[in-house]
Parts: C-alpha cells; sequence; structure tokens
C-alpha cells in the first residue's frame, strides 16, 4: 500500500512525534523550575556570606511578579519537596506503563500519560491560588502530574523497538530522547520571558498545558503502536521493518523476571542511568536556582542563561548520534564499545566541568561557560547507554525502560531535596558540596559500567528459546530422576 499524501517514512514520522512528545513531556514538568523561583516571596534570612556574589554588579531586580498576593512563604527544603515531588508519582508507573505497553501498545500510555499531565498542568494556577499557596496540595499535584508522565519513556522504547532497526538507532533513539533538552530549553527561555512580560506566574501554566494537549491530538492521528497495525505505512517499509526487526518477536512471551534482574549488563545499565539522571536532574532542577540565588540573574536572563547549555548538549547528542551509528556500522566500533566510550564521556566531561562551575566564583559568564561545556559533554549519552536496552532485549524494551529509567528516577526524588537541604543559606560553598556529590556519583556509575555493560542482545530475548529452556529443564529433570531410578533398580536386581 503506498498514500502519496504520506512521502515520508512512518518510522521517521514516529521519530518525530516521540520526539515532540519529550519536548512537552519535559516542558510540562521543568515548568515550574523558573516559575518557583517568582512564585516564591524575598528570603528574610539574615545570614551573612562573605563570598556571596555582590547584588548591585549584577543587575538582579526585584522580583518579577508585583501582586504579593501571588508570592508564598516557602524555604528551601519546601522548594525542594515541591520540586521532587513530581518524581514521586513518576517512578511508581514506570513498571506498570511498560508492561501495558508491551501488551496493548505503546501509542495509548504514551499518549493518556502526557495527556493527563497536561490537563494536571493547566490546572495548577487555580490550585495553588484556592489553596492560598498550600505547598502539601501542590506536592500532591505535582505527584499526579508524575503518575501520567512515568509512562512516557517505558512506551518509547516499546515503540522503537517495533519501528526502529539497529543501524538508525543511534540517529532516531537519540532524535526522540534528546527532546528533552529542547523541552528544557523551550521551558526555561519562554517561562523567563512569559513572567517578565505578564508580571504574573500562571501563564507559564496555561502556555504549556495547552501545548500538551495540542500534541496529543496530532499523536493519535500520525502515530500506530506497530507497522503491521499503521494504515499509511508503505509496502516496501513494511517489509524493510520486518526483515530488520526479525529478533523482535511477535509472540507475548512470560517476562523472564529472574534473568532480567540477575543480568550484569542490565544492573550496570541502572548503574550508569542513576548516574546520568543524578547529574542532569540536579542541573534541570536546581540551576534555576543557582542562578537566581547565588549568581544574581533577574528572571528574564535565568531563562535566557539556563537555556543555553542544553542547546549546546542538544547539538552534541544529535552529532553523536550520526557518529556513533556511522562508527558501528563501518565497522570502526563493536557496539558494546561504542555505548562504553559514549557513556563515558558523557560521565566524566559533566564530572568535570560542573566541579569547575561551581569554583568560578562570582564570574557570572565564566560559570555559564562551564555549564555549557559540562551539559555539552552530557549530549553522547542518548547514543551510549540511553538506547542500550534496544541491544539487550528488543522483545522486552518497555519493561527494560521501565526498571532502567524508574530506579533512576529515584534520584530525581533524592537530588532536589538533597540540594534544597544543603543550600539553606544559598552560599557558594554550600552549593559545591552539592556539586562534589554529583561528581562522585557520576564517576562511581561509569566505573560499573565499564566494567560490566553491554551492547549484545541477551540469551532472554527470544520467548520461545526461553520457553524450551524451561521445557528442557523441566523435562530433562523428570528424565535423570527416571534414569536414577532405574538405576537403582537395576543395581538392585544385582
Amino acid at each position: 500500500m503506498y498514500n502519496p499524501v504520506f512521502l515520508i517514512p512512518q518510522r521517521y514520522i514516529l521519530g518525530i512525534m516521540g520526539f515532540l512528545a519529550v519536548v512537552n513531556a519535559y516542558s510540562l514538568r521543568v515548568s515550574l523550575n523558573i516559575a518557583i523561583t517568582e512564585m516564591v516571596a524575598p528570603s528574610s534570612s539574615s545570614f551573612y556570606d562573605p563570598d556571596s556574589c555582590p547584588a548591585e554588579n549584577a543587575n538582579k531586580s526585584h522580583n518579577s511578579v508585583t501582586n504579593t498576593d501571588l508570592l508564598y512563604d516557602w524555604d528551601e527544603t519546601t522548594k525542594g519537596l515541591i520540586l521532587s515531588s513530581f518524581f514521586w508519582g513518576y517512578v511508581v508507573t514506570h513498571l506498570p506503563g511498560g508492561v501495558l505497553a508491551e501488551k496493548f501498545g505503546g501509542k495509548y500510555s504514551l499518549g493518556l500519560g502526557i495527556l493527563s499531565t497536561a490537563v494536571f498542568t493547566l490546572l495548577t494556577p487555580w490550585v495553588i491560588r484556592t489553596t492560598n499557596g498550600n505547598w502539601k496540595v501542590l506536592v500532591a499535584l505535582r505527584v499526579i502530574m508524575g503518575l501520567g508522565e512515568g509512562t512516557t519513556y517505558p512506551a518509547l522504547n516499546a515503540l522503537l523497538a517495533k519501528w526502529v532497526p539497529l543501524h538508525e538507532r543511534g540517529k532516531i533513539g537519540t532524535l526522540v530522547y534528546a527532546g528533552s533538552q529542547i523541552g528544557t530549553i523551550v521551558s526555561n527561555s519562554i517561562s523567563g520571558a512569559l513572567i517578565n512580560a505578564t508580571r504574573d506566574w500562571s501563564s507559564v501554566f496555561y502556555v504549556f498545558g495547552a501545548a500538551g494537549v495540542i500534541w496529543y491530538i496530532l499523536w493519535q492521528l500520525l502515530c500506530y503502536s506497530e507497522p503491521e497495525s499503521h494504515p499509511f505505512i508503505s509496502d516496501d517499509e513494511k517489509t524493510y521493518l520486518k526483515k530488520e526487526l526479525e529478533n523482535v518477536s511477535e509472540e507475548k512471551g512470560k517476562i523472564p523476571w529472574k534473568d532480567i534482574f540477575t543480568s550484569p549488563p542490565l544492573l550496570a545499565l541502572v548503574a550508569a542511568q542513576i548516574g546520568h539522571d543524578w547529574g542532569f536532574f540536579t542541573m534541570v532542577t536546581d540551576l534555576p536556582t543557582y542562578m537566581s540565588d547565588v549568581l544574581k540573574f533577574n528572571v528574564k536572563e535565568n531563562g535566557i542563561w539556563t537555556s543555553v547549555p542544553y542547546i549546546v548538549m542538544w547539538l552534541v547528542s544529535m552529532g553523536s548520534g550520526w557518529l556513533c551509528d556511522w562508527l558501528v556500522s563501518a565497522g570502526y566500533m563493536k557496539i558494546t564499545f561504542a555505548r562504553k566510550f559514549f557513556t563515558s564521556i558523557a560521565s566524566v566531561g559533566p564530572a568535570i566541568f560542573i566541579m569547575a562551575a561551581s569554583y568560578s566564583g562570582c564570574d557570572r559568564y565564566l560559570t555559564v561557560a562551564m555549564f555549557t561545556v559540562a551539559m555539552g559533554f552530557m549530549g553522547p549519552f542518548y547514543c551510549g547507554m540511553k538506547v542500550n536496552a534496544l541491544d539487550l532485549a528488543p522483545n522486552y524494551a518497555g519493561t527494560l525502560m521501565a526498571i532502567v529509567n524508574g530506579i533512576g528516577a529515584f534520584t530525581g526524588i533524592i537530588a532536589p531535596y538533597l540540594a534544597g537541604a544543603l543550600t539553606e543559606d544559598h552560599t557558594l560553598k554550600q552549593w559545591r558540596t552539592v556539586f562534589w556529590i554529583t561528581f562522585a556519583i557520576f564517576m562511581s556509575t561509569n566505573i560499573i559500567y565499564c566494567l560490566f555493560g553491554s551492547g549484545e542482545e541477551q540469551h532472554w530475548n527470544d520467548p520461545a528459546k526461553v520457553k524450551q529452556q524451561e521445557l528442557d529443564s523441566k523435562y530433562g529433570s523428570i528424565a535423570n530422576q527416571s534414569s536414577k531410578s532405574e538405576s537403582t533398580l537395576e543395581n538392585s536386581k544385582v
């Protein structure tokens, strides 16, 4: 079947819409990170830090929100709880989301998850105002939003396993997952500009909530869970995908939980995800606060300068995705070495330059440059370990992503809360402690991944083989017992 209206291969349509899904997911998730800097009344702390950056030389204006009824008395620990609460719900729906995506198709679990998050984002200003800034209610709302968005990555991985051949995983996988940078860029830059223009933080939630609803409508019209069910795919593309993805089984076998949780490559992948997520969530969640409280950027500057590192990260991630695929397909790198090589760049580089940023003092633009270089080095993460679950077991890609990303997402709970607890006085010294912890986690988890990681398909990926092994084990055991009984009987006769 060929439809001339759809000239672009449908796997690329899926890749683009998957990219926009992640853009929306991150815009909805991080829109609060800039907004919260303008939702909180100025601190009345009497603590004096002799190393603090001078506000008078930093062009730090008063709070952009002039209506004091829209400002709330939340301390740093409370802000940390609010920012981390999203992940309390986020980690819960990962595993169910992965299993449901494999059973019923990733289209529905992904679409409904983002739609629910968008609707609750639209409701956020109303909830905050009607409760007069009750942070506990806001925390509950953020938990519910996290529940909806927790299905995102498992569903995407299940979809990519059905749609993307091995030699295109670096490019398309990077395109999709690098939407997190674009979402952060869009959210930070637009949030700062909107709040500065409207003098009201609520506009941020209306804009990004509406964008999420629009994406959902397009997603339902354009994308399908698998090539066989797509009404617009050409016969040539369907045949090509069937040939290239022959290791993806249509048989819905029992998930080999024991093999999965005792697999050294998977456990190494979990470690790498923890390292990346700790560093990435620390930057995404806390960089706007660092820019505001330590470097004294106003909200418009904050939105612009916190976006710059993610622009560079996105550019590097896209380039490294193409480079990785080329190196593997040309035979210059084995898949296992490629995954470890690019993951190491994405761990060691950020660890060093995030630390360097904390020693840049009050030089605002040198600090931004250090953070930018750090995030640029983080770009190869996507063609490194982020697509690694597709290598290990494409038949269980949704479940593996749920496990890996779900465990990694616990850092989204811990890192923002820990940063808030350690930086009550907003000092450079306190923030340096936060960044040293990030450095240690980056380096240690990368060592684990390099020692035990793999890019090879695991034996338990094939449901038919696993089933046959179980039968062989079962009946082999019965046969052995029968043989022993016969031998005992013969000996007794003798």
